[in-house]
């Protein structure tokens, strides 16, 4: 009996090492159907490891032995996989991060949050500033990353494991990163045309002895006596900007563009050309090129932070920045100004955050990550402030003029007019040209890579066996698009159509796509369910303050922009031209054109689903299980005698 007992164990243990190396050779080990899994142990619902092991070599798929007598239990782990490709990770940690920073700290830190914080009542702004990112921003980058890393998918595949009926909200967000990458990239076209025209011991914009200035060009600093500024005075630094760079005196206005300007359509070319083989390869190949992009306008801030600070009369720009108007804080604007300037700084709702966090290991400590990136990214808004009116408080010093005089212009012209005329009285002036320009460059580069990414990853996903094994036909298609798209930015009225993108085609769409998310996350996807998986990825729940917010508190602050928005459109002007009531309807056309896709998709979702109305409903507002579809794992500890 003993010996018969002996040739079964040793039976079962041979026909057990069979099954498990056919198993092996075929991708995945199988477990016993009937074996009853332990759910707080073994499966994890996307298809994970939980955070704590089981067993020694738990995911290798290994077969370990438990101490015990000779009747003891063995620990099998199942490791069942896809039969797709395993996803593309980064290289290393700093790889995500600096792409993530990349694309947070971009042109809009540099000329935006200086110019609305002295506006908004200087130093007194910086406190609705803080609460908004507080309660609003950092809470929408934390879900993104954590639903991004969760789920391993991009902005469009990722709807069909929280509420499939949202899937429309990815075919958006996909719409606006085109809309944004038509007219982003031509600022860095203008940056790139400054640089080229910067390698010269005497810069361009310096002289009114050029070709294309008018009686008007006035050169005037308080060391030149014999020189006086009117209100007709135009500095070269503007005329270079507005007649040579963008032609604008060649366009009436909308309704008439103009020729494309080649300058500027070469310069975009080689902009593009850059991005392209940047992505080309996916994270891999751009997680190498952040290092550049992502550090180098640090070191360019920090050179020109010291050289501002050492000028005559930086202390006068700083003081205009800083100093507190608590007035101001009663006005409603400043609140919206707040709010609206944190969210486009962090930048949730692109795609990006998700497609990022999508290439991250499962257990990477996303909370981490939100809280330091969000930082380092208000931190560089706020010391970019110093960078700015350090320079401008020197151009008052030199014209005697005031603060509030020289730092009249907002947007591009604060960067392309000011700062660009104040380094070209700086001692070293073509030295400090080169770098900041290259500055502004890098900073666009890394935003560019960014929003084509969080497009790729997106139809990568969405299309798998279409798109996988042609990711580079498919970059190249996207680039060429782009670049088709931002011919109309590039003509003799381009700078109006880059206004008017600004303004209309992006901003409120955006908001109101990143409204539902939180909206379909929040109550139909559930806040319980959404900390579980956090839970599962990084060991711990988050807390109160984070499900408040997500809840209710986000949803509100993105319902006060948007409001904002529409109670109090913004009158839209680009140096003389005032923008017609036209051009307002055709900037909320473009807009409403992305956000379409929302309602579009539901009605297209329930049409198409099986079963009566309420069937479909239901179905439409429960998500997919993970393992239907995708390159989830699902690792299960089963006990086996």
């Amino acid at each position: 009996m003993e010996m018969n007992q002996l040739v079964t164990m040793n039976r079962e243990d041979r026909d057990s090492k069979e099954k498990a190396e056919e198993s092996q050779e075929n991708g995945r080990l199988v477990a016993e159907k009937s074996q009853k899994v332990n759910p707080g142990t073994g499966q994890v619902s996307n298809g994970y490891p939980s955070t704590s092991p089981q067993s020694p070599r738990e995911g290798t798929g290994a077969v370990g032995d438990r101490p015990g007598g000779p009747g003891g239990f063995r620990t099998l782990v199942v490791q069942q996989t896809s039969l797709d490709p395993p996803r593309e990770t980064w290289s290393k940690k700093m790889d995500f991060l600096l792409s993530v920073i990349g694309y947070a700290v971009d042109l809009g830190n540099v000329w935006r949050f200086p110019y609305i914080c002295y506006q908004n009542g200087g130093g007194a702004f910086l406190l609705p500033y803080l609460l908004m990112a507080v309660f609003g921003g950092v809470p929408l980058f934390y879900m993104e990353l954590a639903l991004g890393q969760f789920h391993r998918s991009g902005c469009i595949s990722i709807w069909k494991h929280i509420c499939p009926i949202f899937k429309g909200i990815g075919f958006a967000i996909c719409i606006i990163a085109l809309y944004i990458a038509f007219y982003y990239n031509t600022i860095m076209a203008w940056a790139l045309y400054y640089l080229l025209s910067s390698f010269r011991s005497t810069l361009p914009w310096t002289t009114c002895t050029n070709a294309w200035n008018t009686a008007n060009c006035t050169h005037y600093l308080s060391t030149d006596l014999n020189v006086s500024w009117t209100n007709t005075s135009i500095s070269p630094a503007e005329e270079f900007y507005t007649r040579q760079v963008l032609q604008v005196h060649l366009s009436p206005g909308l309704h008439q563009l103009g020729a494309v300007s080649w300058q500027l359509a070469l310069c975009l070319l080689f902009i593009f050309t850059v991005v392209y083989f940047s992505i080309w390869k996916g994270v891999k190949t751009s997680g190498k090129v952040v290092w550049v992009t992502a550090t180098f306008p640090y070191l360019v801030l920090l050179i020109l932070l010291v050289r501002g600070a050492t000028l005559p009369g930086a202390w006068r720009g700083v003081v205009f920045y800083l100093q507190p108007d608590w007035e101001k804080l009663l006005s409603t604007t400043v609140w919206i100004d707040a709010a609206a300037q944190i969210f486009f700084s962090l930048g949730p709702g692109f795609g990006v955050l998700l497609a990022f966090a999508s290439y991250n290991p499962f257990h990477n400590n996303c909370y981490k990550d939100a809280l330091v990136t969000s930082s380092v990214n208000c931190l560089t808004s706020f010391v970019s402030g110093f960078v700015i009116f350090t320079v401008l408080g020197y151009m008052a010093e030199m014209r005697q003029q005031g603060v509030e005089t020289v730092a009249k212009d907002a947007g591009p012209s604060l960067l392309f007019i000011i700062y660009a005329e104040a380094i070209a009285n700086m001692p070293a002036a073509t030295f400090f040209a080169i770098i900041f320009f290259l500055m502004i460059i890098m900073l666009g580069l890394d935003s560019t890579f960014a929003g084509l990414e969080g497009v790729i990853t997106a139809m990568l996903d969405e299309f798998p066996h279409l798109l996988a094994r042609r990711r580079e036909w498919f970059v190249l298609g996207l680039v060429c698009v782009c670049y088709l798209g931002a011919l109309s930015t590039l003509t003799y009225g381009g700078a109006f159509v880059v206004k008017l993108f600004e303004e209309y085609a992006t901003g409120p769409a955006v908001i109101t796509v990143v409204f539902l998310e939180v909206i379909a996350v929040s109550w139909f996807y559930g806040t319980k369910r959404f900390c579980n998986d956090v839970q599962l990825m990084l060991g711990f729940s988050p807390g109160l303050f984070w499900r408040v917010c997500w809840v209710a508190i986000c949803p509100c602050f993105l319902l006060f922009i948007i409001g904002s928005f529409l109670a109090f459109p913004p009158e839209v002007r680009l140096f003389d031209y005032v923008y017609p009531f036209w051009t307002t309807v055709l900037g909320y056309c473009i807009g409403v054109s992305s956000f379409i896709c929302v309602p579009s998709y539901m009605v297209y979702h329930l049409l198409t689903t099986k079963g009566t109305f309420k069937q479909r409903l239901l179905k439409s507002i429960t998500p997919e299980p993970a393992g239907s579809g995708g390159p989830h794992r699902d690792i299960i500890i089963t006990n086996a005698v």
